[in-house]
């Protein structure tokens, strides 16, 4: 059940009023949603098990409405959340209170195509998969592709620098965007990068993507499209174990072959996947290899034969290659069906994030199952097993009393593990609330005031996403001196079902 606020005194609903009606004055019609049972479906992201409804909803429809929008919240004071399609996993779409959520999904336009360029520029709202589709019938494909592409929105994977199974070989959401605009708290509208390869100067593109939604609200992007290869084909591969495996994720990196995507997946996930999807996965076995090739058909046929060769030393026990582009397509749609799959066999479950090295699969993979004997919780795996970036599926029930306290800390420890091996707390889903409370794990106190320096340059209020990424607010003040010492507060608890 939700946490229960204690109702707001007279002064609270005097000034939730004023505001109410001046961004209806701004977003005038249904653009400005302020009652209760109305703004229930914006009181959480992807990370259910937090919520709280915000003061107003906001959906704005133009780049002008969100710079006046922002503008009279700066002057004002109010904390404003933006928010995309809501598929974070991170709690970085999470509402605040005594903020106003900024809804950007009538942002959902293809602008511009231009194949000669290998670019389109389209709006933050237009969905990943919608990108791709728009340039289809010319052969072309807009590369990053996360699991959630058919819901999730560029302006969303820009904030969390979404990969996908793809990102191996083509990159992150920030290898393959461009340019963007950009409103900042106070209203004025910003321009970094555009249709061009690359801008002289600092690269302020890089630092906005993956911000999540701290620096500023995008309104425009325009993106790299890649004209779609020759051939593609897939290879599953299955192992009797998840050591194997992984052993033969480095055997692959290390002949000097770089695959289009290459998934990882264990025993649980292959099976709750196979029974929903039907995707052909062998179910005896422990762990599935999803390897994929592409370019010439020629080249593709070849080393299609070197990952068969590659496998067999690494004890595989199937190896079956896709003969068909529907057969392919297959073999992917089970792969991006694991997370909703994973609900077949748990009532709940909790998905994590975290990348390490390929090198340190085989002893991570150990570990997470020692941790999953510590927490009496099961964990289904997959992975980004390229670049290893790891989305363990811890299963819990949160109708039991203090399953998802476990599972919390069972992931805690996952991200804690990822950081000693010599990884990261995040490869694609941000940091969000999830995080927050971690970053010291990997960052010192040094490294995040300096980063706080940053946002502050952008939101000298520190009024945008406020209470995500950074453990401890420093104010703009305290920031502005050498030496910062005593008096910090961490921000207070999210309510959490």
């Amino acid at each position: 059940m939700s946490v229960r606020m204690p109702e707001p005194d007279a002064a609270v609903l005097g000034r939730r009023a004023k505001i109410v009606a001046a961004l209806r004055q701004i977003v005038p019609g249904e653009g400005v949603i302020a009652g209760e049972r109305e703004m229930r479906p914006y009181e959480s992201d992807g990370l259910t098990a937090y919520r709280q409804l915000p003061m107003v909803v906001v959906l704005p429809e133009t780049t002008g409405q969100v710079a006046e929008v922002l503008r009279y919240c700066h002057q004002e004071g109010i904390k404003v959340v933006p928010r995309g399609a809501g598929t974070s996993l991170s709690g970085g779409a999470l509402p605040l209170a005594d903020g106003v959520l900024l809804g950007m999904a009538k942002f959902n336009r293809v602008r511009e195509i231009d194949f000669e360029n290998r670019i389109a520029v389209v709006e933050p709202g237009v969905t990943n998969l919608a990108v791709s589709n728009a340039v289809a019938p010319a052969g072309f494909y807009y590369a990053p592709d996360p699991s959630s592409q058919i819901a999730c929105t560029i302006g969303g994977n820009i904030s969390e620098n979404s990969g996908g199974v793809h990102c191996l070989k083509y990159g992150m959401t920030t290898n393959n965007v461009l340019g963007c605009e950009i409103v900042l708290m106070t209203g004025e509208i910003l321009r970094v990068g555009g249709a061009h390869l690359d801008a002289g100067g600092y690269d302020l593109l890089g630092l906005i993507t993956g911000s999540e939604g701290l620096l500023g609200v995008v309104t425009e992007v325009t993106v790299r499209i890649l004209q779609k290869p020759e051939t593609a084909r897939a290879v599953l591969v299955g192992f009797p174990s998840s050591e194997d495996a992984a052993q033969c994720v480095s055997a692959i990196i290390g002949a000097g072959i770089i695959p289009a995507g290459m998934e990882m997946m264990d025993g649980p996930a292959i099976r709750a996947t196979e029974e929903f999807v039907h995707a052909g996965y062998p179910l005896d076995v422990e762990a599935l290899l999803i390897v994929e090739v592409d370019g010439p058909t020629a080249e593709v046929d070849h080393l299609i034969g070197r990952l068969e060769e590659i496998a067999k030393t690494c004890r595989a026990v199937s190896v079956r290659a896709s003969t068909s582009d529907q057969e392919r397509l297959l073999f992917w749609a089970g792969r991006k069906a694991a997370f909703p799959a994973a609900g077949r066999i748990s009532p709940d479950y909790y998905c994590m994030d975290g990348t390490i090295p390929r090198r340190t699969l085989p002893q991570v993979l150990a570990r997470m199952k020692e941790m999953s004997v510590k927490y009496r919780l099961r964990c289904a795996n997959v992975f980004h097993a390229g670049d290893g970036n790891l989305h363990p599926l811890i299963l819990y029930d949160a109708n039991k009393d203090d399953e998802l306290d476990r599972a919390e800390a069972f992931g805690a420890d996952i991200l804690k593990l990822c950081v000693e091996v010599g990884g990261v707390l995040t490869g694609e889903h941000g940091v969000g609330i999830e995080k927050r409370d971690l970053m010291p794990a990997m960052f010192s106190e040094i490294d995040l005031d300096q980063q706080q320096r940053v946002k502050y340059a952008f939101d000298d209020k520190g009024l945008l996403n406020p209470g995500k990424v950074f453990p401890v607010l420093h104010s703009c003040a305290e920031l502005g001196r050498m030496h910062i010492s005593g008096g910090k507060l961490p921000f207070p608890d999210i309510p959490r079902f």
